[in-house]
């Protein structure tokens, strides 16, 4: 009995324990899923980019683009800076330049600034652009502009953690540059570019550059054709003042320095060349007139028309630029060889102005001679005989004798000869005061405009 009643009581442990083990399993499986929501509901998640802009300077963030930053507090401090793409075409003749600009601007806005999101910055969309507030700026010297939207719009827009905006934007922009062209083509132009606000006084916004090394910065390998870009770059400002109000303006300056290579070859050289070749007509013979006279006035018509193609790029200004005083001294130079020939074929036939004069002054004497003949016969008519001249008093000295034509001959000859010696002196002179006088033209003009003038140009600050 004693046995049957353990077996009992073994077989009822067993069927109880095999009872309760199944059941377990689900219990902790339920228990663990709970413990993990709830773990969850105590920790946030991470909001999405697109929840924390709706929040930051969505519709329901209350942020309005209409309104500067500090709204009637401190003005809006926008620190600038410029990149340099591209600089080039730099017209005389409208007296501007075109220059391709990274144009950087960078504020705090105490609006934006965020906690909720990890990222120490934010790079939007330039379409947000249009949901935030944005300084004003324009460029005062501004002719033209455009922006690039290849391939999409050319625009940044970054926010930070602390509230600071950075903007920037790629521009190409002709800008006016007022220049001074008595030097030219040996002179040195300074350019400016103002950046100015429209709408807001200094009491709202306040523009100031980036660091001075960091405020303008140049592309490496930048080149000019007909200039040379210097390094520094003067920084400053210019304060508007208008009738309404005072608006803050930065500038900066380019000094341009213009190459003469191009100016060399196209105009200096050939106008020296022809001034030189209007010289040769100095060892061509005088009797030569055709020659002379077609060379001469050749000449002169190349110099004319390379002097009006000096011009032609040019602005029309009032005052004598460098290469008019040169242009104008190769004519005058150029001309003045065609009137020494002048002077050589006038002197060559003065010998017979001369001559005809010589007989006109005889046959005047003649004409003289025989009225006081005609008279002193008529004086002394019935007389005949009180009144015979003697011998030898045709020889006296009221009797004019003629002279032979061998006289007249040889005096014909021998100022000839005397008027073309003098002729050739012309000729002789000239080929050493034409080019001694234009050396020391050069020698003037370089040191002038090459040395004074630059030194003087360099000094200016």
């Amino acid at each position: 009995m004693g046995a049957l009643r353990a077996g009992a009581l073994a077989f009822l442990l067993l069927l109880l324990l095999s009872c309760l083990l199944p059941r377990r399993g689900p219990l902790r499986l339920v228990s663990g899923r709970e413990e993990i929501k709830a773990a969850s509901r105590g920790s946030p998640q991470p909001m999405s980019p697109s929840d924390f802009l709706d929040k930051l300077m969505g519709r329901t963030s209350g942020y309005d683009a209409r309104i500067r930053p500090n709204f009637k507090g401190p003005p809006v401090n926008v620190t600038c800076n410029i990149f340099i793409n591209s600089f080039g075409s730099v017209t005389e003749t409208t007296m501007d330049y075109r220059v391709n600009v990274f144009l950087r601007q960078q504020w705090n806005d105490p609006r934006l600034a965020y906690r909720e999101y990890p990222d120490d910055s934010l790079d939007l969309d330039p379409s947000m652009l249009d949901s935030i507030w944005k300084p004003d700026l324009f460029f005062a010297n501004e002719k033209g502009a455009n922006f690039h939207e290849v391939t999409t719009d050319n625009k940044l827009l970054r926010i930070f953690k602390n509230g600071n905006v950075l903007y920037s934007i790629r521009l190409t922009l002709i800008l006016s540059c007022p220049m001074d062209l008595k030097n030219f083509p040996m002179d040195i132009q300074t350019c400016t570019m103002q950046l100015e606000s429209f709408g807001y006084t200094m009491n709202d916004l306040i523009f100031k550059w980036l660091e001075e090394q960091e405020a303008v910065q140049v592309a490496e390998g930048l080149t000019l054709p007909q200039f040379i870009l210097r390094d520094e770059k003067d920084l400053g400002y210019c304060t508007k003042y208008y009738n309404t109000g005072k608006f803050t303006c930065i500038e900066v300056k380019f000094h341009l320095e213009r190459q003469m290579g191009y100016y060399l070859i196209q105009m200096y050289i050939p106008s020296l060349l022809i001034v030189i070749l209007s010289w040769v007509s100095f060892w061509i013979n005088m009797d030569a007139a055709p020659a002379r006279v077609g060379l001469g006035i050749t000449t002169v018509l190349t110099m004319t028309t390379q002097s009006a193609g000096s011009r032609a790029s040019l602005p029309k200004v009032s005052y004598v630029k460098a290469i008019d005083i040169w242009m104008a001294i190769c004519l005058l130079f150029v001309f003045a060889a065609l009137l020494e020939y002048a002077a050589v074929n006038f002197v060559s036939r003065q010998h017979k102005e001369f001559m005809r004069l010589r007989r006109r002054q005889r046959r005047q004497r003649m004409e003289e001679e025989l009225v006081r003949e005609s008279r002193f016969y008529l004086r002394g008519y019935g007389l005949s005989h009180c009144l015979q001249p003697k011998e030898g008093a045709g020889e006296g000295p009221g009797v004019y004798s003629p002279p032979t034509a061998r006289m007249l001959l040889r005096e014909g000859e021998s100022l000839h000869w005397r008027y073309i010696d003098r002729a050739k002196r012309i000729d002789t002179i000239s080929r050493a005061v034409f080019p001694f006088t234009f050396l020391v033209f050069n020698i003037f003009y370089w040191v002038i405009y090459k040395v004074l003038r630059s030194e003087d140009i360099h000094s200016v600050p």
